[in-house]
């Protein structure tokens, strides 16, 4: 298994930027793809971005490119959302996953196996 713990979510005005934090434990690091979504009070968790084992091949939203950046520390076992530039209609419960990796980097809810607790992203108007 993989456990993970999220963190640096909070309280933003729009336009203001956030750097998410997930920490992972329990397996090799850069063996498996890890990704970000978002659930949203009353709606489905969504895909935001994905970045595969190494870390060398990366996926955003459409929603969210150009305004946010996924990355990867091996050295310190962390996976990190900058997101710059954000909107009300972002604000959501954000959680960090991981999955089994595939000769194509997945984005789906399904593809993922292992999920933090998420944090709290709060936009307002």
């Amino acid at each position: 298994q993989v456990h993970m713990v999220e963190s640096g979510g909070g309280l933003v005005q729009t336009g203001g930027s956030l750097r998410l934090s997930c920490a992972a434990s329990g397996r090799p690091f850069s063996t498996f793809p890890m990704g970000w979504f978002r659930q949203a009070p009353g709606k489905e968790r969504e895909f935001v971005a994905v970045i595969n084992e190494s870390g060398g091949t990366t996926i955003y939203s459409d929603s969210v490119k150009g305004r946010a950046t996924i990355s990867r520390d091996s050295a310190k076992s962390t996976v990190v959302l900058q997101m710059n530039r954000l909107k009300p209609e972002e604000t959501a419960v954000y959680y960090c996953a991981a999955g089994a990796p595939r000769v194509k980097l997945r984005t789906g809810v399904e593809d993922y196996d292992f999920w933090g607790q998420g944090t709290q992203v709060t936009v307002s108007s």
